[in-house]
């Protein structure tokens, strides 16, 4: 069983998934946002295609632990994906994410245009990293 961490945004959605053991996390193809429906289906497709046993997603939460506008539309991405499979959905704390992810891609010396291309499936990967971590301690 696999796990997918999923970096969700409003015109892109960053993918990862663990290796079989949930030791690491790899990156997968970004979906580039269009209708709902037809997001989720990708994700459902990689779900069955990769044996997907849990999902995780990470959770925009601002610096003080409030949630904003983000995390609400987060939470309704997360409660429509809950619809639609019968695996454990789940969040994790996702704060600067995207800016680790911008600052490993600056230290690897990357183009700004493969930074752009890059920065959500490297956000993806650091949530689901940061989980596998997290439940292996």
């Amino acid at each position: 069983m696999r796990i997918m961490g999923i970096d969700y945004g409003e015109k892109r959605l960053g993918l990862a998934i663990s290796d079989p053991l949930g030791i690491t996390a790899q990156g997968l193809p970004t979906i580039e946002r269009s209708r709902v429906q037809e997001d989720l289906q990708k994700i459902l497709t990689i779900i069955r295609e990769k044996d997907v046993g849990e999902i995780i997603i990470g959770l925009p939460k601002h610096m003080n632990n409030t949630l904003g506008e983000k995390a609400q539309a987060v939470l309704t991405f997360v409660d429509l994906i809950k619809k639609h499979v019968n695996i454990p959905v789940n969040t994790i704390d996702e704060r600067l994410s995207t800016v680790m992810a911008h600052r490993a891609m600056l230290e690897g010396n990357l183009s700004r245009k493969k930074r752009k291309d890059r920065v959500d499936m490297i956000a993806a990967q650091l949530i689901l990293q940061n989980y596998l971590d997290r439940i292996k301690k």
